[in-house]
């Protein structure tokens, strides 16, 4: 396996400033998580954050447009159950979309493509996988893609060796060539500026079985700002007893926030887990409440 270094300038910033905001409320956010059930004030978390409130306030409505009580009250279980009862039938469209169906997804129209199973144990030979870290609206991100589509998207740890490291294991066959300018572009794609939406067209290429990407394909139907429960995709997924399974489905996904394991939540109406972190997801959840009419 190559992997070859082009390009190798900082990305560019989202536009809107949203991704150098992300630090900012990612503190509030895990404030505001951290103590949801005692309903904290403004002014506690601008305390926390060591901000004012004015100051708070105009950060978090600029990065999610909505404001942090309206993001608590977001958080709340009687909030996501009633999103669940209202949205409970978010899936019926998706789940009868063939693999090559496409999905709305904000103002993006994805569609994918599956890799084959010979494809998949070939390990990427002969397939050049470019790849950069990109600013995002939720930190910065490391991004994969080939002449085929995107197949990966995710968020950096505190150690960017080991990120490129997963994606060389994922890809063991294949020529790694980083293209970090690109990658900025490619991100500014996939999230963009809100204040001027656009329709973009977006292509995925998934590796998974056929269950996997059944549960991934149900998922980019999911509408943002919309949540789904476990046992609501679990019947998308046409194994209505197969939670478990589906919960591993969602932990095998490479390919973050395009497809949105973020947007599902537990029957209790707890956030749950995310493999990027809960806060993170906490973070896209607000993010994509700042969409909806209704916030």
């Amino acid at each position: 396996m190559n992997i070859t270094r082009t390009n190798a300038v900082p990305p560019s910033r989202i536009p809107g400033d949203s991704a150098r905001h992300y630090a900012t409320v990612a503190r509030a956010i895990d404030y505001i998580c951290a103590n949801a059930r005692r309903q904290p004030s403004l002014a506690e978390i601008a305390d926390a954050v060591h901000l004012s409130e004015h100051h708070l306030q105009r950060v978090f409505a600029a990065w999610a447009g909505i404001s942090p009580k309206r993001f608590l009250q977001y958080l709340t279980k009687q909030y996501a159950k009633q999103a669940l009862r209202e949205r409970g039938d978010v899936l019926s469209v998706s789940s009868a979309a063939g693999l090559s169906g496409g999905g709305r997804l904000h103002d993006l129209m994805v569609t994918c493509e599956a890799m084959t199973p010979g494809e998949i144990k070939a390990g990427g030979h002969g397939v050049e996988v470019a790849f950069g870290r990109a600013a995002t609206p939720f930190g910065e991100a490391l991004i994969g893609w080939t002449a085929r589509g995107i197949c990966h998207l995710a968020f950096g740890g505190s150690d960017p060796a080991a990120d490129i490291a997963e994606l060389a294991a994922l890809w063991p066959g294949a020529k790694l060539v980083g293209r970090h300018a690109e990658a900025a572009r490619v991100a500014g794609r996939i999230f963009g500026d809100r204040r001027q939406p656009g329709r973009t067209r977006l292509h995925l290429l998934l590796r998974g079985t056929n269950f996997q990407i059944k549960v991934w394909e149900a998922l980019i139907g999911v509408e943002p700002s919309a949540v789904v429960s476990y046992g609501r995709l679990a019947d998308a997924a046409g194994v209505p007893s197969a939670q478990r399974a589906v919960g591993s489905a969602l932990a095998a996904n490479r390919i973050a926030y395009l497809i949105p394991c973020h947007r599902v939540i537990r029957e209790s109406g707890e956030i749950g887990d995310y493999r990027w972190g809960r806060n993170r997801k906490a973070a896209m959840l607000a993010w994509e409440a700042g969409l909806s009419p209704r916030c």
